[in-house]
């Protein structure tokens, strides 16, 4: 193995992607909008809507495909699930515009989107 020679400018290169990237996770994080409800389809089918400002409490699919959603505190999760994987719990609260969570086993997709109703832009 040879002795690998670093040189200024490979440490000024990694120096400014670092700083790149520090800055872009930055942007993203003050430009996060919370969410205004969370939209629940089951099969591709669009089952409920469920405000962020209220708690509620939903079971989502049928049969053996089971999820249960949870509303509470401005952010939704699931905190039971019929899927072998439980991948849809781990995944955590979803609060923010744009944010999912997924069940691939029950084929369920959870969605928050913004402000709960009405268009984002009107086009002429």
């Amino acid at each position: 193995m040879g002795f690998i020679r670093t040189h200024k400018n490979d440490i000024l290169l990694i120096f400014a992607l670092l700083i790149l990237a520090l800055g872009t996770w930055g942007l993203m994080l003050s430009s996060r909008k919370d969410g205004g409800e969370a939209v629940v389809t089951v099969d591709g089918a669009e089952t409920a809507r469920l405000p962020l400002s209220r708690d509620a409490v939903i079971i989502a699919g049928g049969g053996e495909h089971t999820n249960t959603v949870v509303v509470e505190n401005g952010e939704v999760y699931v905190s039971e699930a019929s899927c072998p994987d439980h991948v849809c719990i781990r995944q955590g609260p979803a609060r923010y515009d744009g944010q999912t969570i997924v069940c691939l086993p029950n084929r369920l997709v959870i969605t928050v989107s913004g402000t709960g109703g009405g268009p984002d832009a009107v086009v002429q």
